[in-house]
């Protein structure tokens, strides 16, 4: 599997309508809203009356990446708001079997993010519960940070312990993603790749999308 989830925090919010009609029209396969509440990471962005407006702009799966506190207390909200998946932190979340049943009753995908310092380890008595992982190569919060190459080898690990547990696992990873290291990512294992400026500031959002499904490092 190569997805591609452009994320919405790099667009053009004085456009939001033209940079969803672009993503309809182009190759990506999810797109990607990070909800930030100023506690959980020192940045605050949009919540449900964004993705309620996205919904009725796109029928591509929207991929909500909860970085608030307490997440458990908004998941009906958000699928009702249009979510088809959802994402909530290991480090937001003290019951996290109870809340990512929350999220299957609700009839959405369920995954949990781990941050750059967070063991993969952690997940081993969960790991079969999960639709997926969003593993972050970045410190949460902000758009446009430096990769974290030891995000390669959580990859491995992470997949390792999917096959140890007979489980067809989704990899996500989110930060950093361009068109140097969207191949290595690929080939360490990850499913699915965040972009949002090597999406949205490329001169053409579109053939970008397609070049980081591809692998395509040449110009032109």
């Amino acid at each position: 599997m190569r997805f591609i989830a452009p994320s919405l925090l790099s667009a053009n919010f004085a456009h939001l309508a033209d940079e969803i009609q672009l993503l309809n029209n182009s190759q990506a396969d999810w797109i990607h809203l990070d909800i930030m509440d100023g506690q959980f990471v020192p940045n605050i962005s949009f919540g449900l009356p964004i993705v309620k407006t996205v919904r009725k702009l796109t029928s591509k799966p929207l991929d909500v990446h909860l970085m608030i506190v307490h997440p458990e207390n908004y998941i009906k909200a958000f699928a009702e708001a249009g979510a088809d998946i959802l994402t909530l932190h290991y480090e937001a979340v003290i019951h996290l079997h109870r809340t990512i049943n929350q999220i299957k009753d609700e009839g959405l995908k369920a995954g949990v993010v781990l941050n750059p310092h967070t063991p993969i380890s952690l997940l081993e008595d969960i790991i079969k519960e999960l639709d997926l992982v969003l593993l972050m190569s970045v410190n949460p919060g902000f758009g446009g940070q430096k990769f974290i190459e030891q995000t390669y080898t959580k990859i491995t690990k992470l997949r390792e312990l999917a096959l140890k547990n007979d489980h067809d696992l989704m990899i996500e990873v989110d930060g950093g993603v361009t068109l140097e290291n969207a191949p290595k990512l690929f080939s360490a294992g990850a499913d699915i790749l965040v972009a949002g400026n090597t999406v949205f500031a490329a001169d053409d959002p579109c053939r970008m999308i397609e070049r980081l499904k591809k692998g395509d490092l040449e110009r032109g």
